[in-house]
């Protein structure tokens, strides 16, 4: 169930998606604590210290860049364990899904995909609610 508390932070992580300088595909990440505190932000971009141009090549784009929840992650200033995950607009990945598993977070919430994003992503869309599932991890989607 969505509650008006996830929809504020989804709507942060729309904001932390315009951070991202990727002209095609702007995604954003929030972790909150169950005190309602932000513990992580993410977008998706290039490693520090990499060039970012590149954007415009697909396969160096999807080569190099650092998803928004592995950001997230990264970024985070206190442990995410039992956190929940905002993710904007996409739904986690199963790249995505096995390093929010391995974080401990307990609960991902997200915008339900798009028909050309469940398309395109089918099979990896697929993997990520597997890894979900049967690491007990709740996924709720708008």
């Amino acid at each position: 169930m969505i509650t008006k508390w996830d929809s504020r932070f989804l709507s942060l992580a729309k904001e932390v998606s315009s951070w991202s300088k990727d002209p095609s595909t702007k995604c954003g990440a929030v972790i909150v604590d169950n005190q309602r505190r932000v513990v992580g932000l993410g977008y998706n971009g290039f490693p520090r210290g990499m060039n970012d141009n590149g954007y415009e090549d697909r396969g160096h784009k999807l080569t190099y860049v650092v998803h928004a929840e592995a950001n997230a992650i990264l970024n985070a200033v206190a442990k995410v364990k039992g956190c929940t995950l905002y993710v904007w607009p996409i739904p986690a990945c199963n790249e995505c899904a096995k390093l929010i598993a391995q974080a401990g977070i307990e609960r991902v919430v997200s915008l339900s995909p798009t028909q050309e994003q469940r398309i395109r992503w089918a099979g990896s869309f697929a993997a990520a609610s597997i890894i979900f599932i049967e690491c007990g991890i709740k996924e709720d989607r708008t």
